[in-house]
């Protein structure tokens, strides 16, 4: 039996976007915190900030926004000035809340293997919400996106390959084990992308 037909995008409502920016910026700071409490990296500018936090003691707010900055003018390039206004409210509201929620949820002892899944999940969560109301967490995000739309190519699978990159290029800093356990947080992230977020599966703009 054939497929019907998609129906027609339907727009998001403004409250709509504002509650989805709100709890994907919530869902990724928890991922986050779940990754430094146990020390792990991830993979993309989120990774990059990691490294920065753990090599130098920058908050991870501040490093956030700054590996971000060179992402917005392709954001602008390529995927318009909707999408780049967006992300940069996302990479803020990620920064601030990342900050703001420190003293509010002081974290025991995580298992590390634990904290990858679950910190790999959420914040594939976080990145799906994004995706689906015309927005992202910046840097490879705005790659992938752009060539998932222009290309067909899945987002999640390439920014696996982008990820992994970046994850075992830090070998130079961090121990097998941290990288290792690291890459299943980037698995579990980018599997929920390419699961779920493929070109003509979800309509809404």
């Amino acid at each position: 039996m054939p497929e019907a037909p998609p129906s027609p995008a339907q727009h998001h409502s403004t409250i709509e976007d504002v509650l989805a920016f709100l709890s994907a910026a919530v869902l990724a700071a928890l991922g986050i915190a779940v990754f430094e409490r146990a020390g792990l990296m991830t993979g993309g500018t989120t990774g990059l900030a990691l490294l920065l936090t753990y090599r130098f003691g920058l908050p991870f707010g501040a490093a956030y926004v700054l590996v971000n900055l060179p992402f917005f003018a392709l954001a602008l390039w390529r995927m318009g000035w909707r999408f780049t206004v967006r992300t940069a409210v996302a990479v803020i509201l990620l920064s601030a809340i990342t900050e703001f929620q420190r003293p509010l949820l002081p974290l025991g002892a995580v298992h590390p293997a634990w904290a990858a899944l679950v910190g790999g999940l959420l914040l594939g969560i976080a990145l799906l919400i994004l995706f689906r109301h015309r927005g992202s967490l910046g840097g490879f995000n705005v790659l992938v996106l752009y060539l998932q739309e222009r290309f067909g190519w899945r987002a999640g699978w390439v920014q696996l390959a982008m990820d992994a990159a970046i994850l075992l290029a830090s070998l130079s800093v961090l121990t097998p084990s941290i990288v290792a356990l690291s890459l299943i947080g980037a698995v579990a992230l980018n599997l929920t992308l390419a699961v779920n977020h493929r070109p003509g599966r979800y309509m809404a703009v």
